[in-house]
């Protein structure tokens, strides 16, 4: 499993949160809303510290990363981080 983002997606974290070097952005399975593999369940992001990272790449000098416990959600599938340039917001996919 891995985690891949755009050039755009990368932009799009500068932008709206403002990112830094060094910074730490954690992809998570959230309760509410829906996803492909889990109803009741959508991926919620936000900027964190890791306590035990499980997938995690680093762009730019910026650590994207999923928690162990979090790996159940993506069902065995890669998850590519784009944006949706209709809405300007992040938009997800998940590739076997």
């Amino acid at each position: 499993m891995e985690i891949r983002l755009s050039n755009e997606a990368i932009e799009w974290f500068r932008n709206e949160m403002e990112i830094e070097n060094g910074d730490f952005i954690r992809f998570y399975a959230r309760y509410g809303g829906s996803s492909p593999f889990h109803e009741g369940f959508s991926l919620g992001m936000n900027r964190e510290q890791p306590h035990e990272m499980g997938v995690n790449v680093v762009v730019e000098d910026v650590h994207f990363y999923i928690e162990k416990s979090d790996e159940w959600f993506f069902n065995e599938h890669n998850l590519i981080v784009n944006v949706d340039n209709s809405l300007d917001e992040l938009s997800y996919t998940y590739e076997k």
